[in-house]
C-alpha cells in the first residue's frame, strides 16, 4: 500500500501536540531541529504502514523528549550508546503516553525482525557485546531470545529500563559503554595470552608470565592514553583510526541504520517545501492618482471622434445597467436586514406594562420587552483584474461587469480598491534603483520586478473623479477590443498573466484593506480567463567559477509543497510549469485557510469554444447542461468559494426590449425572449453573488 506522507505528517502533530513543521525528504536518518521546530523525516517509500507508523512514533518521542542540549563535549561517552538508551527512554515514555502505541511498536518491530533489520540471522546473539543485546532485548525482544547474565549485565538492564530522564540515560549509557569496554579489554588481553585463561591450572610459571603480560598491556594502554590526552593534534589518521577501532562497537545499530536506508526510495526528485514570501507592497502598487493621470495627460490635448464616440457608449451602458444595479441593492439590503432579525434578541426590561395589569390573575408576564438589533456587518469588495492579452477578447465585457459592482458598492456605500495586474508597467523593472518586491532567501516564491499591481478604481475619491476613472478604464478597453484609434498611456497595455503573484499580494493588501476602513466582512473578487504561471523559487546555487554560493530564481521541483508556517498546513504542488490551474488553486485554498472570514470570488467570461476547458474537471454531465441552458455555471473546487463562468456571447447580445414599429410579431416575440434569457442569466448569478457576500 501507498504511503501518504501527508497523512503521516499529520500524524506526527498530533502525536506531538504541537503544530510542528513536518518536511519528507530524502535523507538517510530522520531528524528534529528544537529551534524551528522542524521535523525532517526520510521518505520511506518501501516501508509499510506498521513500520512508517512505528517510525514516525519514534521520531516523534524524540521531538517531545530529547533535549537540545550538546552533551558530547562533557560527557566522553559514543553516542550510539547514549542513542540506544535512549531509544528506550523515549519509547517507554510514548507508550506511557498514549496506551496505544505500544501496539504500533509491536508490529513495526515485528515486521522489521523477521526482515532481519538488525542483521543478526546468521550471528550467535549470545556472543554479542551487552550493547547490541540491549538493543535487541528493548525492540525485539518478544520475537528472538536475548539471553542476559545474571548479576552486573541484569542490574545495567534494569538501570536502562528505569531511566526517566536524560540524565538518568546519560549516566545509563556512560556505565554500560564501561562494561562493554571493560569486556572488550579482556577479550583482547585473552587473545594476547591465550595461556592466561588456564593460569589457575598449570602452576606459577604461568600465572608470573600472565601478570607480566598484564602489565605491559597496561603500561602500553596508559601510555596511549596519556599521548592522546596531551598530543591529540600529533596523532597520525592511522593512529587515530587504530584508536577508534579500539572502542566498542554495537553491530545491531549499524546494520539497523543501514537497512533502514534500504527503504528509501531515491527515484525521482528531492522534496521542496517553499512559503510565501514577505511582499513590500508599495514597491508594487502603482497608486491610483498615477495611473489617471497618466491617463488625463494622453487625451488632455484633444478629444477625437473616437473618444467621444467610445465615451457616448459609456454613458449608454450606464443607463441600461441601473436596473440591475438597484437589484442588487434591494437583494443586499434584504438579506442583510433578514439576518440581522435572525440575530434579534428579545428580553424583559424590568419595567411593568400598564397594558397588561389587568391580566395579572393569569398573566406572569407583566414586563415590557425590548428586542435589541445586532449591528450589521461593514463590508469591503477587493477585484483583482486580469491584465494580460489573452482578455482583449473579453476585457470590455469583464470590465462591465465589475462596473456592475462599483456602482453597487457606491449605491451601499462599501468601500472598495480595483487592481490590475500586468508585467509591462515601467515601474521597478526600469528603475535606476529598482527596489526589491519581496523578501529574498532559500525556500521562499519569488516576485519578478517586472511585476506591478496597478489600482485603477477606489472607492476613496468622489462621486466626481470615480466617473472619469471609470470612464478612463472604458476607453482602454474598448481601444483594446474594437477599431477606435487613440493613444493608450504608457503601461497600460496587455501584458503577461501574474495571477499567482497577484495572489502573493493579497497576503498584504487584505490586512491592510480589513484594518484601514474597520470591516468585518471583505469580499475577493477575482476577474480573469484562466490561471497564471507556477511562481518561481529560491535556492543557492554553488557554480565552479564563483567562491560563494549563488542565490538564483528556479522552478520548484515536481515534488514540490507550499508550507504555511501561519496556519500549519502544506499543500501539494504540482511543480510543473504547464500545471497552470492546480497551483492557482493551491494559492487560493492557502490564502482561504488563512483568511476564513474571505469569501473568494472568481469570474470568467468565457468564449463558447473555451468552456470546455473551465469544467472538464467539474462534474463536466451536469456543468454542460446548465451551460446549454443558462449559459452561465458555477464551480466550487477551483480553490474560489464560487467560480463564475458567464458566456461572452450571451454578454454581447444583451439588450433591452426594444423593436422598431414596423417590427412584426415574430421580431418582437424574438426581441423579448431575448431580453427575457439575459436578464434571467443575470439575475442568477446576481443572485448567487449576493449570498455571499450580504
Amino acid at each position: 500500500m501507498t504511503v501518504s506522507h501527508e497523512i503521516k505528517s499529520q500524524l506526527a502533530k498530533l502525536l506531538a501536540t504541537e503544530d510542528l513543521v513536518v518536511e519528507h525528504r530524502k535523507v538517510e536518518t530522520a531528524c528534529f531541529n528544537v529551534h524551528t521546530r522542524v521535523l525532517t523525516l526520510p521518505m520511506w517509500e518501501k516501508a509499510s504502514n506498521k513500520v512508517y507508523d512505528m517510525l514516525v512514533g519514534h521520531e516523534v518521542g524524540h521531538a517531545l523528549y530529547t533535549p537540545d542540549e550538546n552533551w558530547i563535549k562533557e560527557h566522553k561517552i559514543p553516542p550510539q550508546f547514549v542513542n540506544i538508551v535512549e531509544d528506550v527512554r523515549i519509547e517507554k515514555l510514548m507508550k506511557r503516553r498514549y496506551a496505544g502505541i505500544s501496539k504500533t511498536f509491536y508490529h513495526g518491530y515485528k515486521e522489521l525482525s523477521d526482515q532481519d533489520f538488525f542483521g543478526v540471522e546468521c550471528d550467535d546473539i549470545s556472543k554479542m557485546n551487552l550493547a547490541d543485546r540491549v538493543n535487541l532485548y528493548f525492540k525485539v525482544g518478544s520475537f528472538c531470545d536475548i539471553f542476559i547474565k545474571d548479576g552486573e549485565e541484569k542490574e545495567i538492564v534494569n538501570m536502562i529500563d528505569s531511566t526517566e530522564t536524560f540524565a538518568d540515560v546519560l549516566f545509563a549509557s556512560k556505565i554500560l559503554y564501561e562494561y562493554c569496554k571493560k569486556k572488550q579489554s579482556d577479550q583482547a588481553k585473552d587473545e594476547m595470552n591465550p595461556v592466561e585463561g588456564n593460569s589457575k591450572e598449570n602452576g606459577n610459571s604461568s600465572e608470573s608470565n600472565s601478570d607480566v603480560s598484564h602489565k605491559e598491556y597496561q603500561e602500553n594502554a596508559e601510555s596511549i592514553e596519556e599521548e592522546n590526552e596531551t598530543s591529540k593534534t600529533s596523532m597520525s589518521p592511522d593512529f587515530q583510526n587504530q584508536n577508534k577501532n579500539n572502542e566498542p562497537e554495537i553491530k545491531t545499530m549499524s546494520n539497523f541504520e543501514e537497512s533502514l536506508k534500504e527503504l528509501i526510495d531515491d527515484s525521482g526528485s528531492e522534496t521542496g517545501y517553499y512559503e510565501i514570501p514577505k511582499v513590500n507592497i508599495e514597491n508594487i502598487i502603482i497608486s491610483n492618482a498615477k495611473i489617471h493621470d497618466e491617463c488625463n495627460n494622453s487625451w488632455k490635448e484633444t478629444i477625437s471622434e473616437d473618444i467621444s464616440f467610445v465615451d457616448n457608449q459609456y454613458t449608454k451602458f450606464k443607463k441600461s445597467v441601473q436596473k440591475e444595479v438597484n437589484y442588487l441593492v434591494k437583494e443586499f439590503e434584504c438579506r442583510k436586514s433578514a439576518d440581522s432579525y435572525a440575530r434579534a434578541i428579545t428580553s424583559r426590561t424590568g419595567v411593568l406594562d400598564t397594558g397588561k395589569l389587568h391580566t395579572y390573575k393569569y398573566n406572569e408576564d407583566l414586563f415590557k420587552k425590548v428586542t435589541v438589533l445586532p449591528d450589521g456587518k461593514n463590508h469591503g469588495l477587493i477585484f483583482i483584474l486580469d491584465w494580460s492579452g489573452s482578455m482583449s477578447e473579453v476585457l470590455l465585457d469583464t470590465i462591465k461587469q465589475m462596473f456592475n459592482l462599483i456602482w453597487f458598492c457606491k449605491k451601499v456605500n462599501i468601500p472598495f480598491e480595483v487592481y490590475a495586474f500586468t508585467c509591462d508597467y515601467p515601474n521597478q523593472r526600469y528603475a535606476d534603483n529598482p527596489q526589491p518586491l519581496s523578501e529574498k532567501r532559500v525556500g521562499v516564491f519569488s516576485l519578478g520586478n517586472w511585476f506591478s499591481l496597478m489600482n485603477i478604481l477606489t472607492s476613496k475619491v468622489n462621486t466626481k473623479e470615480l466617473e472619469k476613472q471609470m470612464k478612463n478604464i472604458f476607453r482602454i478597453a474598448y481601444r483594446l477590443r474594437s477599431n477606435v484609434y487613440y493613444e493608450i498611456p504608457p503601461g497600460m497595455g496587455l501584458s503577461g498573466t501574474p495571477l499567482n503573484e497577484s495572489l502573493v499580494c493579497l497576503n498584504a493588501i487584505l490586512p491592510r484593506f480589513k484594518k484601514e476602513h474597520k470591516l468585518q466582512k471583505v469580499q475577493c473578487i477575482v476577474l480573469t480567463d484562466g490561471e497564471g504561471a507556477p511562481l518561481k523559487t529560491y535556492k543557492e546555487v554553488q557554480r565552479p567559477w564563483e567562491e560563494e554560493p549563488k542565490l538564483c530564481e528556479m522552478w520548484p521541483s515536481q515534488n514540490s509543497f507550499l508550507r504555511d508556517r501561519k496556519t500549519g498546513n502544506t499543500y501539494k504542488l504540482s511543480g510543473t510549469y504547464d500545471h497552470y490551474s492546480n497551483f492557482t488553486t493551491v494559492m487560493l485554498n492557502n490564502l482561504r485557510d488563512r483568511f476564513n472570514d474571505v469569501n473568494f470570488i472568481g469570474i470568467r467570461i468565457i468564449p463558447p469554444r473555451e468552456i470546455h476547458g473551465f469544467i472538464k474537471y467539474n462534474d463536466y454531465s451536469n456543468n454542460i447542461k446548465l451551460w446549454k441552458k443558462n449559459k452561465s455555471v458555477t464551480i466550487t473546487n477551483a480553490g474560489y468559494h464560487k467560480y463564475f463562468g458567464l458566456s461572452s456571447s450571451a454578454l454581447s447580445n444583451q439588450s433591452e426590449f426594444d423593436v422598431d414599429t414596423d417590427a412584426t410579431k415574430t421580431q418582437i416575440k424574438n426581441a423579448f425572449v431575448k431580453s427575457l434569457r439575459s436578464k434571467k442569466m443575470n439575475k442568477k448569478i446576481l443572485n448567487e453573488f449576493i449570498e455571499l457576500i450580504a
